[in-house]
């Protein structure tokens, strides 16, 4: 699959890793991915991700995704769904810093590395990857470049999909934004699942 990545996208899966050891994270996750993307420079996806407002919403971003961590990876849909039934994250997130410190539900700091000395990518930004290539071969593309990355993040439901959703980058205006509002070319909604 990696034979078919683009330039950009191989610049993004490395970025990712760079994120990943940036932050002191044991593993690439989803987040990285989209971190490496918004510091791309040209390009078609640099372009989208300009005109949806992410680069000048980073700030932003990153809190959503602080936030999330803090929660221990649950998205806002489980956040509803556990308050529905009577279960209040942000009291359980509260006691449990309170006894543990700050942070102490985030995931993916515990320093611990292969033997190799790589970051793992999670199984989440595996599938991320995967889903690209569905998102190319349903565009008709025969490449994996940036903006299939960035479709895919917006396609799996997560946290990363998530936070641009609050942020107004779904899969439609992502889509739009990549390539017009004549976006699917009549081939159909081509989305991963």
């Amino acid at each position: 699959m990696f034979e078919r990545f683009t330039r950009g996208a191989r610049a993004t899966v490395k970025g990712a890793v760079a994120q990943a050891e940036r932050a002191g994270a044991d593993s690439v996750t989803e987040e990285h991915l989209l971190l490496a993307l918004l510091e791309q420079e040209g390009g078609r996806t640099s372009f989208a991700v300009t005109a949806l407002g992410l680069h000048d919403r980073r700030a932003s971003l990153d809190a959503a995704f602080a936030e999330a961590r803090r929660r221990g990876g649950l998205t806002r849909a489980d956040t509803d769904a556990l308050a529905d039934i009577g279960i209040d994250i942000g009291a359980i997130v509260s006691r449990v810093e309170g006894a543990h410190g700050e942070g102490a539900l985030a995931a993916g700091r515990t320093g611990r590395r292969w033997w190799s000395g790589h970051r793992p990518f999670t199984r989440g930004a595996k599938t991320v990857l995967e889903n690209s290539l569905r998102v190319a071969l349903g565009r008709g593309d025969r490449f994996i470049g940036e903006e299939h990355l960035l479709l895919a993040l917006t396609a799996k439901p997560g946290v990363v999909a998530d936070v641009l959703a609050e942020h107004g980058a779904t899969y439609a205006t992502v889509r739009r934004a990549l390539y017009g509002p004549d976006a699917d070319g009549g081939q159909g909604h081509a989305k991963a699942g």
